[in-house]
């Protein structure tokens, strides 16, 4: 069974579309995953053939049709009438739903997040025609998943349509982390607080990167890229934390894992500026359990869940400097041996073996009833 896997980006640091399509592969499915050449096409390797679509569009608005026009004609040479199509995300859509309808065959939609209310499309005209989009496709889709219980619950809700699968983007277990340099850690003088993922808006990093200032024996290491990596890094500049604010910029997962562990608190303190980032479960959540990282969260309903299920960190309740001082300091001074126990534990449930089931599932019943 062949199955065509699409996603707008350049697959380097995408974990999600990674661990899909390595546990699809792994399980005897035939798969290929389609990319863009959007931000770059750095070196990857993949045991599964990948292609990256080179677009020559600079621009967002433009650079979206171009792929999507592309995907099109290449998922048409591609699929035969024993392909599975999966779309990821509502920006390859378009070219699935079309392809799919034409030839007959099975489409999966897995969304990552509610595209049309993420803070980069907001109040913008540009919001109307993703909204368009998404209720002109969604209500006719027979196959969905998505990345949180809040996203299928909204999904569900807003187009009455049967609750989608929910594949929670956990990371993969890691039983025998490198204890070593987690008890040389919680000696050190300095402490470090990590936040890792996209440098966007509304990821609280303007908030946090201030309140610095407030920390004698603490640094803050940034581990990615994005839009505001410039702004930021001049922020940090002007007000002389170059000291206690480090960009260490986009890493391979491999690597940051190593650079996770070394974490005395892990951020996500994404900001309330959308119904996506509120229903949101980052990966970057599971990436800190599973390093056995404790955590400081935002106030939203999937974070504020998995704090108080398993005490493994702190809530904050608003981004004010006093709040987040107060509770990133609140975790800095427990110190991560006083979370090891719950972090065992959370790390044992909160992984993609445990999703792994799910996913297989639903392939199956679409094998079952379609070919």
């Amino acid at each position: 069974m062949k199955i065509l896997i699409s996603v707008f980006n350049n697959l380097y640091t995408d974990q999600r579309i990674e661990k899909i399509c390595k546990t699809l592969y792994n399980n005897g499915f035939k798969v290929e995953l389609i990319g863009n050449s959007w931000d770059g096409l750095p070196e990857i390797f993949r045991p599964y053939p990948f292609t990256r679509i080179k677009l020559k569009s600079k621009n967002l608005k433009f650079a979206y049709p171009e792929f999507n026009q592309k995907l099109y004609s290449l998922l048409m040479k591609k699929a035969d009438k024993n392909t599975i199509l999966v779309s990821n995300d509502l920006d390859t859509l378009f070219a699935n739903f079309y392809v799919s309808k034409n030839m007959n065959i099975p489409l999966i939609f897995d969304s990552h997040e509610i595209f049309t209310e993420m803070p980069s499309v907001r109040g913008r005209f540009t919001q109307k025609i993703w909204r368009f989009l998404e209720r002109s496709f969604i209500p006719k889709l027979k196959y969905m998943m998505t990345a949180s219980e809040s996203y299928a619950l909204w999904f569900s809700e807003k187009y009455k349509i049967p609750l989608p699968v929910v594949i929670q983007n956990f990371s993969r277990k890691i039983e025998h982390f490198d204890r070593l340099s987690v008890t040389k850690n919680q000696e050190n003088l300095t402490k470090i607080i990590l936040y890792q993922g996209t440098i966007n808006p509304s990821r609280g990093l303007d908030k946090i990167i201030p309140a610095m200032k407030n920390f004698d024996d603490a640094e803050l290491w940034i581990a990615g890229n994005g839009p505001k990596f410039e702004e930021y890094s001049a922020l940090s500049k002007a007000l002389n934390l170059e000291n206690k604010v480090k960009f260490l910029g986009k890493i391979l997962p491999e690597k940051l894992r190593e650079i996770t562990q070394k974490a005395d608190v892990g951020l996500s303190i994404e900001e309330n500026n959308g119904e996506s980032y509120f229903y949101s479960l980052p990966n970057k959540i599971s990436d800190y359990i599973q390093a056995r990282v404790p955590i400081v969260v935002s106030d939203f309903p999937e974070m504020k869940k998995i704090v108080e299920r398993f005490h493994v960190g702190e809530i904050i309740e608003n981004h004010s400097e006093e709040e987040l001082v107060k509770k990133i300091s609140i975790v800095l001074r427990n110190g991560k041996k006083y979370y090891r126990s719950q972090l065992e534990t959370a790390a044992s449930e909160l992984c993609w073996e445990n999703e792994e089931p799910k996913l297989l599932e639903l392939y199956k019943k679409v094998v079952l009833e379609n070919f």
